[in-house]
């Protein structure tokens, strides 16, 4: 209880400072247990245990309150910029997939199962297919010695294994207990002005609790909503607002547009645009958060290309 209040007056202390105050009981501890994910506006991240790098953030969520959410270690989480609009996920602590196709596959086979044994079983899988699923029980047996490998390379497969991988996955939620998917590194405010196409944008017109973040959400879309029918972007007739067909799109161009002028002035070369499917050769220079997403900057001898940001081009 101790702790609990130390966390509320953090929490308070935090909204406070940028004038948001709530009442006692809107401010909360997120319980990843609960399952519910939550779509919310970044007020702060500290470090909560610095000798076990435990980080948390403060965020003002949709459904009127504000949250306070252990992250666990603190390079499980980019760098997020107060403002930004998150929605966070609790990380599941059940056995997956890969999990339940070894052990059927096991189960099959002795309980044995190794790369060879998989495509056997299956003759439609590939061998890359096959090898993720191995990937998964080096990760086990190095962090939990949960499973056991043969001399030559086969695994042992028992019948507890769906257990086994459960407790992985409850392991492994001790030092992340949730993700941080980043929806907008911009504030509302800097979305309801933006030529790019927002998170506002993509928003489903669903209720909202008019309180706290979920208040300032329906404000900022009205907002929104009034500067794209100045702009001839949407048009408003009785009541009723209607978009210009393919409006994401158009935004998302006319913000590329921009920032493209402004790096092709800055870097002295020229700005291709990459169709969807084609390939791209150059060096990765960079990522771009941008109100239509994050990209990265490709440079080549002569010229650069902007496309979306995929975690395999290693940006962080």
């Amino acid at each position: 209880m101790g702790e609990r209040g130390d966390i509320i007056r953090t929490m308070q202390r935090a909204m406070t400072e940028i004038g948001m105050a709530h009442a006692q009981d809107a401010y909360t501890i997120f319980d990843p247990n609960a399952g519910r994910p939550l779509t919310s506006q970044v007020i702060e991240r500290g470090l909560s245990d610095e000798l076990n790098d435990r980080h948390y953030l403060i965020v003002d969520s949709t459904d009127g309150r504000s949250h306070y959410v252990d992250i666990g270690q603190g390079e499980a989480t980019e760098k997020i910029p107060a403002g930004a609009v998150v929605k966070i996920v609790p990380k599941a602590t059940e056995a997956r997939t890969v999990d339940r196709t070894m052990a059927d596959i096991a189960a099959a086979h002795d309980g044995r199962y190794s790369v060879d044994i998989h495509l056997r079983h299956d003759p439609q899988a590939t061998e890359a297919f096959a090898e993720m699923h191995v990937r998964r029980l080096e990760v086990m047996r190095r962090v939990m010695n949960s499973v056991d490998r043969e001399a030559d390379g086969t695994w042992i497969i028992g019948g507890d294994h769906l257990d086994k991988a459960a407790a992985f996955e409850t392991q492994q939620a001790k030092s992340t207990p949730v993700f941080v998917n980043t929806l907008s590194s911009l504030s509302l405010e800097q979305q309801v002005g933006s030529d790019g196409a927002t998170w506002l944008d993509r928003q489903l017109l669903e209720p909202l609790r008019e309180a706290g973040f979920g208040k300032a959400v329906a404000e900022a879309l009205q907002s929104r909503r009034q500067w794209l029918i100045n702009r001839g972007l949407a048009h408003e007739e009785q009541g009723r607002v209607t978009y210009q067909p393919n409006l994401l799109s158009t935004l998302r161009q006319r913000e590329l547009n921009r920032v493209a002028g402004q790096l092709s002035d800055e870097l002295g070369l020229g700005y291709v645009e990459i169709k969807s499917g084609e390939r791209i050769d150059g060096i990765y220079r960079k990522s771009l958060d941008l109100a239509s997403g994050r990209y990265a900057l490709i440079e080549k001898s002569r010229e650069f290309t902007l496309v979306p940001w995929r975690p395999v081009l290693g940006c962080s």
